[in-house]
Formats: structure tokens, C-alpha cells, sequence
């Protein structure tokens, strides 16, 4: 007998209520109820989701994840550290190193020499933070953002660094943040996903660029529903969305309403949830086909949006162009948007890489803050910026006054936080002399993870998912812990 038939015959009065409950009534009937629901102008967080979240009233909606792939070195951009002028070209000492493991383009060095960063810093805002002389803009703003100079991870190489920092393990194929939230708290509209995804390029040839691959933003063992969605520059946002050629939108509608069938026969049959995924995905596909383009479509800006921008962001494939999709995305319902922008892996030339990789982000993180402030959505919209990891105080290869380069380092490294909850015009944790090892308020990968949970109104301990038998969290099974101080 077929497998399929012999399941179908052994199943228990049971279990085919419950799957029939699953079936294609309630799909119908959540269709028509999650269409009332914003009709009657009713907020997207009741259109899936679980049940039971979010734990407790959440403070972000929504997030814009900014990841600089490649790791920003702290020490020149956010982590001063004026002591280390005197300590030029003089070797690591072995008591700050403590025996550190180096990666392959160091570990052959004879020496570690110390590298200042040529770069000036100066304080600003009311917590008098100090921030280099390559982020004016988000010095401007930095009573409304908090800096964390206490990031750790055990990761030493980027692809392990960033599968850690966006999924929770280091090992390919969990769900990254974004799936996360998607299947937790579900969608804030109809016709755009609810999780995006852009790759920004960089500016300056010698900026080192890492491979980038779409398992960063993979659902992993959730539903592929979950995954975020690829939106590109140029004419096609979204790879295979047009209709071909030939095929008007009237064909299109005939030909998904006779796959949907077929599928949900198929699922009848089966019973395999991800058969509706897939019909779910067809169909919002399909309402895509308008929302992007309208979207996509910088006409209806103003001129003082780039004004505010710059002529970058009109340019699709820039950093200012991404984060200034990305505000667009926010206001119209989607959850959670992450940038990828590449060109941070100084190994080399860092004084003459830096100053471009910083015009890239700088004023446009800055425009998106504002932005959002404008429009009523800072309050509730977390947004991200920094690395996988830190780099080195001593030089990698040979070191001069004006050049210098730095390999990876796990130890210690920086990033900031804004908007959703969290309070502005904080500086937490601290490095040593050397911004080699933390010596105030260590922050772990699990940590940080943990407190984007809790500003979604997520207690990362009870957010789960069953998988190959085990009750599998974002956070891992080793301890974490909200970092309190930064929220508001």
C-alpha cells in the first residue's frame, strides 16, 4: 500500500479534527477575519503570530537592522582610546593578550605592534560619549542612541561570527532574528512581507568584502513563510515577481487560483502545513506585483527628503538608497528589514578604507532617525547598527603613521542601539587601555539577542519552537540575560 494512503487509514478520529480544524476553513476564515481587521483600520499584530505573544506589553513594533559586515573596527569609530598614542608601534603585551588564539594572518606575525588610530574623537551630547571625527551625524544624534562598547562573541571568522549573531549558533540552518520575530509576533500588513532584506555595496575598491549568502536570512526549521525576502536595486526589486512575457495579470490570477486548488487538495490529501505555506507565498506574491513597484517608486518623496539624505539615496544598490527603502518598508507594515553593507574587513589600508565605509552609513543612519522621529515611529521602531565582531589595537602586516590594518578580534567590540524602547544617551560597558578585553559590563552575543526579544514584549526563556525533539530558542540553551540599562 502507498505510504500515503496507509496514513490517511490509520489515522486516529482524533487527529483528523485536529487537522481538519488546521484545514481550509480556518485558512478561510482567517483570510476574511485578518481582511476585516485592517479594513476596519485594526493594527497588523493581529494578523498571525502566536497566540500567547507577545509576554508583555512590547515597546518596538518593528525593526531596522543595520549590520556593517565585516566588523567595524571599535577603536577608530566608537571606543576612544588616547592612551595608545604613546604605545605606538610598541608591542601587545603579553598580559593584555593573555594568550588569546589569533587567526591565520596574524598568528605568523613576529610582532604586535600597536596601532593608534590616526583618527581625532571628541565628546558630544549630554553623556559626553566619545565619537570619531568619521561619524559627525551620529555624533549629532548620540543623546538619542545607546552605545554598547562591551560586545562579545567566541566567534573569530566572520561566516561563524555573523551565523552567530543573526541565528544564535554559529553552525548554518537555525532561524536568523528576523524568521524569529516573523513567527512570533506574525505580520503588520497585507501586501508586503513581513520580513525584507537588502545588500547595500560599497564605495571604496580596497574595501575588503565578505561572501554574503541568503542562509543569513533563513528560516531555518521554521516555516519557509518565515525567511526574508530579497529586495534588490534596478528594475526588478524582487527576482521573479513580473509576469513573464505574453501573460496578463488576468492569466496570472486564473493560473494561481487553479495551483491553489491543486495544492489544497494536496493538502487534504497529506497534510503537510508547508503545502498552505506555499499557497501563501503564491499569493503574496501576487499582491506584490503592485506593493513593490509602489513602493520601490522614490517619485512621491519630496525634495527635502534628499535634501536631508543626499543624491545617494536616489541611486539604487547604495547604503542611503537601502535605509532609505527601509523607512518606506517600516511605514507601510513590514516587521522587521535588515541591510547588509559590506566593505568593513580592514585588514589593510584602515585609515584609507574607513573614511569612505563611514560616508556610506553615517548620514543616512542619521536621515533614517530623523525620518522616523518625523513620523511618529522612532518611539516604537528598535533600530541596529554595528559588526559581528571587533579588531585588533596591534597591526596587521606592516604598520607606518599613516597606515595600518587590523585582523579580527572576539574579545571586545562596539555597536549602538536607538528607538523601540531603549534609552537614549547610554554608554555601557568598557574596554581596557588597549580595547582588547572588557573591564565593565560584558555584553554576550545570548545577551544582546535576548534584549530584542524583550523589547518586542518576548521573554526570550519562554520563546521556543519545538525541533528534532528539543524545545529550540533563539538564545540557546546557555544562560542569557536582558541587558536592563539599556532600555527606557
Amino acid at each position: 500500500m502507498h505510504p500515503h494512503q496507509e496514513a490517511i487509514l490509520t489515522e486516529t478520529r482524533r487527529h483528523f479534527f485536529r487537522r481538519g480544524a488546521k484545514g481550509i476553513a480556518g485558512i478561510a476564515l482567517g483570510s476574511l477575519l485578518a481582511e476585516d481587521l485592517l479594513e476596519a483600520g485594526g493594527t497588523a499584530e493581529t494578523v498571525g503570530g502566536l497566540a500567547h505573544l507577545p509576554h508583555f506589553a512590547p515597546k518596538a513594533k518593528r525593526c531596522i537592522y543595520l549590520h556593517m559586515m565585516g566588523a567595524p573596527p571599535q577603536m577608530d569609530l566608537l571606543d576612544y582610546k588616547p592612551k595608545m598614542r604613546e604605545w605606538y608601534d610598541k608591542d601587545l603585551p603579553e598580559s593584555v593578550r593573555r594568550g588569546q588564539r589569533l587567526t591565520t594572518m596574524t598568528s605568523g606575525q613576529a610582532r604586535f605592534p600597536i596601532a593608534p588610530s590616526v583618527f581625532d574623537f571628541k565628546q558630544h551630547g549630554g553623556s559626553g560619549a566619545w565619537i570619531s571625527e568619521l561619524l559627525p551625524h551620529t555624533a549629532s544624534m548620540v543623546d538619542d542612541i545607546a552605545i554598547i562598547r562591551s560586545m562579545h562573541t567566541e566567534a573569530i571568522n566572520h561566516e561563524p561570527a555573523i551565523t552567530f549573531i543573526q541565528t544564535g549558533r554559529q553552525i548554518p540552518g537555525r532561524p536568523c532574528i528576523g524568521s524569529w520575530i516573523s513567527y512570533g509576533l506574525g505580520s503588520m500588513n497585507r501586501d508586503l512581507p513581513t520580513f525584507v532584506v537588502m545588500n547595500a555595496e560599497k564605495s571604496h575598491p580596497k574595501a575588503g568584502v565578505q561572501a554574503i549568502s541568503a542562509k543569513l536570512w533563513s528560516s531555518g526549521f521554521l516555516s519557509p513563510k518565515y525567511a526574508g525576502v530579497g529586495l534588490r536595486g534596478g528594475d526588478e526589486p524582487v527576482l521573479y515577481l513580473k509576469d513573464p512575457g505574453g501573460v496578463s495579470r488576468q492569466v496570472r490570477r486564473k493560473m494561481l487560483d487553479g495551483l491553489g486548488e491543486l495544492n489544497r487538495m494536496r493538502h487534504q490529501e497529506v497534510g503537510n502545513p508547508e503545502t498552505l505555506a506555499r499557497i501563501e507565498q503564491y499569493e503574496m506574491a501576487f499582491r506584490m506585483q503592485s506593493s513593490v513597484p509602489e513602493m520601490s517608486d522614490l517619485s512621491s518623496e519630496p525634495k527635502s527628503t534628499f535634501k536631508r539624505w543626499g543624491e545617494e539615496a536616489r541611486q539604487p544598490g547604495k547604503f542611503q538608497n537601502a535605509a532609505l527603502m527601509a523607512r518606506r518598508l517600516v511605514e507601510r507594515g513590514v516587521r522587521f528589514v535588515q541591510i547588509y553593507h559590506r566593505g568593513w574587513d580592514v585588514h589593510s589600508s584602515a585609515p584609507e578604507v574607513l573614511p569612505a565605509q563611514a560616508r556610506d552609513v553615517d548620514k543616512a543612519s542619521w536621515a533614517l532617525i530623523q525620518d522616523l522621529k518625523e513620523r511618529g515611529l522612532f518611539e516604537d521602531t528598535l533600530v541596529i547598527w554595528g559588526g559581528e565582531f571587533g579588531r585588533t589595537i596591534y597591526s596587521q602586516g606592516e604598520l607606518t603613521p599613516t597606515n595600518y590594518g587590523r585582523d579580527h578580534h572576539p574579545r571586545c567590540y562596539s555597536l549602538w542601539m536607538a528607538g523601540g524602547g531603549v534609552k537614549g544617551g547610554v554608554v555601557h560597558g568598557e574596554t581596557d587601555d588597549f580595547s582588547y578585553n572588557i573591564v565593565k559590563d560584558p555584553v554576550h552575543i545570548r545577551d544582546y539577542q535576548a534584549t530584542i526579544l524583550h523589547l518586542f514584549g518576548i521573554d526570550h526563556e519562554r520563546f521556543t519552537y519545538r525541533h528534532q525533539g528539543l524545545d529550540a530558542k533563539l538564545t540557546g540553551v546557555e544562560s542569557a540575560h536582558v541587558v536592563k540599562a539599556l532600555l527606557a
